[in-house]
């Protein structure tokens, strides 16, 4: 039901753009190119006689959207299925309308970026024509938007322009794509930030992207790991080669039957998880333990989903949001109504005591009256106060939840803050890790050199011992020899002999090499 009143929407402005005159009629020459290119590209067998045979007992001229409607339901969205591109879809319809509405060289927005915007203009529109968005919804999507861009919310931005609109309540979608492509976001803001903010929320609200990132998944047939974009859709988790989404490697099929839970560490993998579906499984490998819980729970909501038979998260939301300004409505209505009751009931009641006063000549049916309507009085006074106390309750409220969103954004970046300076200490406890590692390591160098330089000294300690026991030795034996000779005669006469038989007995030293260069 859904896909039909969104594909109305666009077939609304396509029908709008051929009505040159504003009459609320067009040729049926036109509404016959128009419905075999409707046919072309929602993938419908085109009947060209159908057309024909449908109206051939019209013959008043140009159709109006009421009369051509019938022939729209029969022979194109009845045969509708879910299975042609529906951006295409939204591409031909916008490009019959949009350059007889909107100034491109006016915007800071490109024409694509214009058409995103005319698309979840469509989405947020209420199902009234002529097609408007409220007030409320204005405020959702610039929220949407500040927050994709990362500027964070204006409040008091968002109050002025609501105060320069004074009592216009809806905008059309040419109004909201120029407020913002020329109006809201024009002062301090870079295009392409614009631009990415439009695409992240289109992808969100339009294309049903709930959640999307790189992950490794394992292989079922090579059981290797390997990087995928994934994305997932309300009733599918897609996985790509890249972030360009130009080669699809494969769906994983979300129904009621799945179901999803982390897995302990393996194959060096440390935040594991796994979706069971019913004919296989796949074990996927997320960044970090906060982006697994995160899938995790996306998939999940997913998967609960399906088994409740909702449709998608933010066409639920859509709907909620439409309940409660629906209630809204009906309250103040009521309310509204009441006071009018009252008031007129009063203004009667106090013309009836100036009757009575003026009429009734006698005090005590005077008073009696009076008291009747002293109490009525009070009770007047008593319902306005009530009506007052609601009034603030209901601004209370609405405090309470722009409160509580500001608080979840903080919460937000407190934890994003927390887990940078968590990451910091473990790069600063590697760092300590390695020195400590690097100064065990010197000292033990350090240790090995000194042993051996020990040992060294040790060998060249005793090497010298020996050599100086040696030369007590060869003194001591020189000193033997030469007590013998007593006399200078002797001495005279054999001196040659001695010196000759000194340099033949003398012990020869070798000269042995020391450790270190000692010698």
């Amino acid at each position: 039901m859904w896909l039909r009143d969104e594909l109305l929407k666009s077939i609304w402005y396509a029908f709008t753009a051929l009505d040159v005159d504003h009459r609320g009629k067009v040729s049926k020459s036109q509404l016959k190119v128009l419905s075999y290119n409707l046919c072309t590209v929602m993938r419908i067998p085109h009947e060209p006689t159908a057309f024909e045979e449908h109206f051939k007992d019209d013959n008043e001229g140009p159709l109006s959207n009421e009369g051509y409607m019938p022939y729209l339901n029969r022979y194109i969205l009845d045969k509708v299925s879910e299975d042609f591109d529906v951006i295409e879809f939204y591409r031909m319809c916008w490009t019959l309308c949009y350059k007889k509405n909107i100034y491109p060289q006016r915007l800071i927005i490109s024409d694509n970026d214009a058409f995103r915007v005319w698309c979840i203009f469509n989405f947020l529109s209420e199902d009234k024509y002529p097609l408007v968005i409220v007030i409320e919804e204005v405020e959702y999507l610039l929220r949407k938007l500040s927050e994709a861009m990362g500027i964070g919310w204006n409040e008091e931005r968002f109050v002025d322009y609501k105060l320069q609109q004074n009592t216009k309540s809806s905008l059309s979608v040419w109004e909201l794509i120029e407020l913002v492509g020329l109006i809201y976001f024009s002062k301090g803001t870079e295009r392409q930030i614009l631009s990415m903010g439009i695409n992240e929320v289109f992808s969100e609200l339009i294309l049903d992207i709930l959640k999307q990132g790189y992950m490794m998944k394992k292989g079922h047939k090579r059981k290797n790991w390997t990087e995928r974009w994934f994305v997932l859709q309300p009733t599918l988790l897609s996985y790509y080669t890249c972030e360009d989404l130009t080669e699809k490697k494969g769906d994983i099929i979300l129904d009621q039957n799945c179901f999803v839970e982390p897995l302990q560490d393996k194959d060096g993998k440390k935040c594991l998880f796994i979706i069971k579906c019913s004919d296989k499984s796949f074990e996927i490998n997320a960044s970090d333990k906060k982006k697994k819980q995160e899938w995790i729970q996306a998939v999940q909501t997913c998967i609960q989903q399906q088994r409740l038979g909702l449709l998608s998260p933010h066409r639920e939301a859509r709907l909620r949001r439409r309940e409660l300004r629906q209630r809204q409505r009906v309250e103040e209505d009521d309310l509204s109504k009441r006071m009018r009751r009252l008031q007129a009931s009063n203004e009667s009641k106090q013309k009836q005591l100036e009757d009575m006063r003026m009429v009734c000549a006698l005090s005590e049916q005077v008073a009696q009256k009076s008291s009747e309507l002293e109490q009525y009085l009070q009770r007047v006074r008593e319902l306005e106060e009530l009506y007052h106390r609601l009034e603030e309750a209901l601004e209370d409220e609405r405090q309470a939840k722009q409160d509580e969103e500001a608080a979840r954004k903080l919460q937000t970046r407190l934890l994003e803050q927390e887990a940078a300076k968590r990451a910091e200490l473990e790069q600063i406890y590697l760092q300590q890790q390695r020195t400590l590692s690097q100064t065990e390591a010197e000292k033990e160098e350090l240790r090995a050199e000194q042993l051996a330089k020990e040992r060294e000294l040790q060998a060249a300690t005793q090497l010298l011992e020996r050599l100086e026991s040696e030369r007590h030795g060869a003194l001591e034996q020189y000193q033997v020899r030469t007590g013998l000779i007593n006399t200078p005669g002797i001495i005279l006469n054999n001196a040659f002999s001695f010196s000759s038989y000194s340099e033949i007995n003398r012990p020869q030293r070798h000269k042995v090499p020391l450790p270190g260069g000692v010698h």
